[in-house]
């Protein structure tokens, strides 16, 4: 399956798509909410959440003190943009 241009905004990808981003960044699914996906990283760890309008990801424990921090990014934004804010890290 090929994806869309990486500068396709991430709205104009059908939802099986966005799933394949996801895992091909090393994103698994929660399978009790499929709308929710977790990544490990060496340096940090997140849970991205696929909401009606937006993408809300939360990196766990990542802030000052150890408090989580949250981004939340529009579907406006094109595939590559939101792969480079997302999977840099906090």
């Amino acid at each position: 399956m090929a994806l869309p241009s990486a500068a396709t905004p991430l709205y104009n990808h059908p939802l099986p798509d966005i799933e394949v981003w996801l895992r091909q960044q090393g994103c698994t699914q929660d399978s009790d909410e499929l709308h929710s996906w977790h990544i490990v990283r060496p340096r940090w760890e997140a849970e991205i959440v696929l909401e009606t309008d937006c993408i809300v990801v939360r990196y766990i424990s990542a802030g000052a003190d150890e408090k989580d921090i949250q981004r939340v990014f529009k579907y406006s934004l094109s595939r590559q943009d939101l792969e480079e804010a997302i999977f840099s890290g906090p």
